[in-house]
C-alpha cells in the first residue's frame, strides 16, 4: 500500500486529536512546573512580613501573625530609599531606551553588510559573549576616569550606547532576517534610505523583540549592583542594589527588613515579565526565514 493510500485511510480525528493532546500535556507541565519558581517569591513575601525581633521559625511560616506591614516603611526610614528608587527608575529608562535604538539599529546595520562581512561580525559577535564581564571592570574604569564619566550616570549608560550586549544586536539580527528580502528591495526601488528601512519595514515587524530586549535590558540594568558601586561616590547618585546592600550593612540579622527592601527591588522585574510574556511567542506572524 502506498503512503498515499496509508494516509487516506487514516482517520481524520487521529491527527486532530494529536495537537491538542500535546498542548494538554504541555499546559499539564507548565503547572506543575510553575511552583518550583513561585515558592521562594512566595517564601520572601511571606518572610518580609515577620514581626523583627522574633527568632527564626522551626519550619516555613507562610501566613505571619502577626503581619508586620510596617517593614516595607522600615527601608525609607533607614536609608535615602526614595532617592534610590528613583535614580534606579531613571537610569534604567534611559539605558532601556538607548539600548532598543542602538541594538536595532545595529542588527539592521549586519543585515545590510554582505554576508561574508556578516559572517564575520557576527563570529566576533559570539567571541565577545564569551568574555567574562569581570574582565572587563578594570578597563572601563579606567576609560570612564579619563572621560570624566566617574560619579555620574554617564558611566552606566555608556553600554547601552553600544547595545547593551552582542546578544541583543543578534537577537535584532536574527528578527531581521526574517523579514522577506523582496520588502528591502522595493523599499530601496521608492528611494527609501537606512533611517526609512529602519523605522518604517524593520521596526514594525520586531515588536516581539522588542519587548523581549526591552525586558532583558530592563533587568540588566534594574540588578546591576556592580557599575553603580565601582564608578559613583555620591549617595545621592546611588540606586536600588546599593541600597540594598547599605542596608545589609546596616543590620545583616534584620532578615524582614531587608527581604521587604529585597520585595520592593524583585517586584519591577516580576511585574515587566508578566506585561510582556504575551508578546514573547508572537513573532510567528512574521513571513519568510533568513540565513547567516
Amino acid at each position: 500500500m502506498s503512503g498515499e493510500s496509508r494516509r487516506a485511510g487514516r482517520p481524520m480525528g487521529t491527527t486532530r486529536r494529536r495537537p491538542a493532546l500535546q498542548d494538554t500535556l504541555h499546559r499539564i507541565s507548565a503547572w506543575a512546573v510553575a511552583p518550583l519558581f513561585l515558592l521562594p517569591l512566595v517564601w520572601m513575601l511571606s518572610a518580609s512580613l515577620r514581626q523583627p525581633g522574633l527568632p527564626p521559625p522551626r519550619g516555613v511560616e507562610w501566613i505571619p501573625n502577626p503581619i508586620a506591614w510596617s517593614n516595607y516603611a522600615e527601608p525609607f526610614r533607614l536609608l535615602p530609599f526614595g532617592t534610590y528608587a528613583l535614580n534606579s527608575l531613571l537610569v534604567t529608562a534611559s539605558a532601556v531606551a538607548l539600548t532598543l535604538a542602538t541594538a536595532s539599529w545595529a542588527g539592521l546595520g549586519l543585515l545590510l553588510v554582505p554576508p561574508r562581512c556578516r559572517s564575520v561580525l557576527v563570529a566576533l559577535s559570539l567571541v565577545l559573549l564569551l568574555i567574562p564581564p569581570p574582565a572587563l571592570w578594570l578597563t572601563r574604569f579606567v576609560l570612564f576616569r579619563e572621560l570624566g564619566l566617574i560619579n555620574n550616570w554617564g558611566a552606566l549608560l555608556v553600554p547601552a550606547l553600544g547595545g547593551s550586549s552582542p546578544l541583543f544586536v543578534l537577537l535584532f539580527l536574527w528578527t531581521f532576517l526574517r523579514i522577506p528580502a523582496a520588502l528591502f528591495e522595493a523599499a530601496r526601488l521608492d528611494g527609501a534610505g537606512a533611517l526609512t528601512l529602519w523605522s518604517r519595514i524593520s521596526l514594525p515587524s520586531a515588536r516581539p523583540t522588542l519587548t523581549a530586549v526591552a525586558v532583558l535590558s530592563f533587568l540588566m540594568y534594574w540588578s546591576d549592583f556592580v557599575s553603580p558601586l565601582l564608578y559613583l561616590k555620591s549617595q545621592q547618585l546611588y540606586t536600588l542594589p546599593v541600597g540594598l546592600h547599605q542596608l545589609q550593612q546596616l543590620d545583616r540579622t534584620n532578615w524582614p527588613i531587608l527581604l521587604a527592601a529585597s520585595v520592593l527591588l524583585s517586584a519591577p522585574a516580576a511585574l515587566s515579565f508578566l506585561w510582556a510574556q504575551r508578546h514573547f511567542l508572537q513573532d510567528s506572524r512574521l513571513g519568510g526565514t533568513g540565513e547567516w
